[in-house]
């Protein structure tokens, strides 16, 4: 029996992990599924994080967050769960056949990039397709790129990809941006970003070393146009892994877990942390702050039901 089962190895589920273990915890597990250390893996320099004077990489971060966690006690496993049962205590889990039991559930596994299906998209991921230009950006240095979105990320992506390369489209279906104006006036004033609405992309053009172009269509006339291009970013939002917990837990119309602001969901014992319950920040450092209180919340539940 498990005192607490973390879903979710990010920056949620290794906070939460520190915390249940040192509030005295006994047997904490968490499960890293598919990507352990979640979406900052995939992430270069981290500027933001607080306590580092110069620029940490998420890799590593994650990697100091996981060691943290386990030398304090905490069980990470390699494994994915598959089902589970929280419809009574306690609640159920599984790990393929195998079955876990626990009093508290924290789930912390976060939010996916949504991408725009183009054909060969999977082959051509990495090979000039990306859905981080912090990640990436980097490999593009004095070349041109193109951002696919019309909210704070792609025009914070455009941006940032400004800074080193030579030029950088912004791709939108629509002339109307969900993007907040300052955001927006930021991205228009940039002299390397030039704007193309309402265009949408109709697929990729590639070669054996990857993505060349793509081929773009004007919404309004129909015109075709390619466009020559050095890596295509895909800035159009995120998916939250909330599917396997259906009927167990309150969701919004996008899929985020809906919690309390402390960090309950509508079962009993079974709390929420990180991306897949915050739809507007998504920053890493909420997150952790996300798993600190539902780490508290779940030490505070189980010593009520002892």
């Amino acid at each position: 029996m498990n005192d607490v089962t973390i879903i979710g190895t990010g920056p949620a589920g290794l906070t939460a992990a520190i915390y249940c273990t040192r509030g005295g915890m006994k047997n904490v597990e968490i499960y890293a599924g598919m990507q352990h250390g979640g979406q900052l893996t995939t992430t270069t320099e981290i500027e933001n994080w607080p306590g580092f004077a110069e620029p940490i990489m998420g890799p590593k971060l994650m990697a100091d967050m996981t060691e943290q966690a386990e030398r304090i006690g905490a069980k990470i496993i390699y494994e994915e769960i598959t089902r589970v049962d929280f419809s009574s205590l306690p609640h159920r889990l599984w790990a393929g056949d195998r079955e876990i039991k626990s009093k508290t559930v924290i789930i912390a596994t976060g939010a996916t990039a949504k991408t725009l299906g183009l054909p060969e998209e999977a082959t051509l991921m990495g090979r000039g397709l990306s859905t981080c230009a912090t990640c990436d950006g980097f490999f593009y240095k004095n070349r041109k790129v193109a951002v696919v979105g019309g909210g704070d990320s792609a025009m914070e992506e455009a941006t940032y990809l400004a800074k080193m390369c030579s030029e950088v489209l912004l791709i939108h279906r629509r002339d109307v941006f969900k993007a907040s104006s300052i955001m927006l006036e930021r991205a228009k004033k940039n002299p390397k970003i030039k704007f193309m609405v309402p265009y949408g992309i109709e697929r990729p053009v590639s070669d054996a070393t990857g993505l060349t172009g793509v081929i773009l269509k004007h919404v309004e006339t129909g015109k075709i146009e390619e466009i020559k291009l050095d890596g295509l970013f895909m800035a159009i939002g995120h998916t939250p892994n909330s599917s396997l917990f259906k009927g167990f837990v309150d969701t919004d119309e996008n899929g985020y877990i809906i919690t309390t602001h402390h960090r309950e969901t509508k079962t009993p014992g079974v709390f929420s942390a990180g991306d897949i319950s915050d739809s507007e920040f998504r920053q890493a450092i909420t997150a952790a702050g996300m798993g600190c209180q539902a780490a508290i919340q779940a030490l505070r539940f189980s010593q009520e039901q002892d």
